[in-house]
């Protein structure tokens, strides 16, 4: 589509033929079903955006995704880096713009109120839970591979290296993590897994594909984990053990 024919598409159009339209506009301060039958050029007149750099954000391609980058190559500390980069965007971007979705979502149809009142009561608790997860994983986890990959390079205190192989465990780790696998079971149950019937309203088309790409980042950041992050960090903490007890003989 034209620059000039975008500029003149109504804003429920440009969503409806693209739903990451409507996460573009979000950035922009513009909520789409606040603006559905007004144009593109008209909104960005109204709130004093140049409808070119709009576009331009609009038209630009998406972001790199895991499955692209040869993650498995990388050094652990770089992996690391990687996913808390995730984690950030989870909690500054996604979540926030899933937020305002589900806190406007209005149903106006039958088929969708039910979903309606259990996502307002479900989806804030999600996020605190997910939070919560993502902050403590990088608290004691992350913080915990990074101290071994210090001690590789001789960066240590004996005594408190020791003590954080004793109160630690990267296999534990990893089952623990297991469990948090299918944090967003209940809110497949009550979006049916994401069932959209032909009349579902503009918004909760939006919504349901958001909720689904979430869930798509999520288990691909799963995988990253389980699949590299934890065969790494298992085969670090045997190599820093080894070493450690070797020298502790020696003394």
């Amino acid at each position: 589509m034209s620059k000039v024919a975008l500029k003149d598409t109504r804003i429920s159009e440009l969503v409806d033929r693209n739903y990451v339209h409507a996460y573009v506009l979000f950035y922009f301060g513009i909520r789409f079903y606040e603006y559905s039958e007004l144009t593109l050029d008209q909104v960005c007149q109204q709130r004093g955006l140049k409808v070119d750099q709009v576009i331009r954000e609009m038209e630009a391609p998406s972001h790199l995704q895991e499955a692209d980058l040869p993650l498995v190559s990388y050094p652990i500390d770089l992996i690391i880096e990687y996913l808390k980069h995730s984690h950030f965007l989870f909690i500054k971007h996604k979540l926030p713009y899933i937020a305002r979705l589900v806190e406007s979502f209005k149903a106006n149809h039958e088929d969708f109120r039910t979903v309606e009142r259990d996502l307002k009561i479900v989806f804030p608790l999600f996020v605190e839970d997910f939070i919560a997860h993502i902050y403590e994983e990088e608290d004691t986890l992350f913080s915990y591979i990074q101290a071994l990959e210090r001690a590789t390079k001789g960066r240590y205190l004996p005594t408190k290296l020791y003590y954080l192989m004793e109160k630690n465990s990267v296999q534990k780790f990893a089952m623990e993590h297991e469990a948090h696998d299918d944090e967003m079971e209940g809110i497949r149950n009550i979006t049916k897994d994401y069932t959209l019937t032909p009349q579902a309203p503009l918004h909760v088309k939006v919504l349901y594909n958001e909720l689904k790409g979430f869930e798509k980042s999520l288990i691909t950041h799963a995988r990253i984990e389980n699949d590299i992050l934890f065969p790494k960090a298992m085969a670090l903490e045997s190599k820093v053990k080894t070493s450690f007890f070797e020298k502790a003989k020696l003394n």
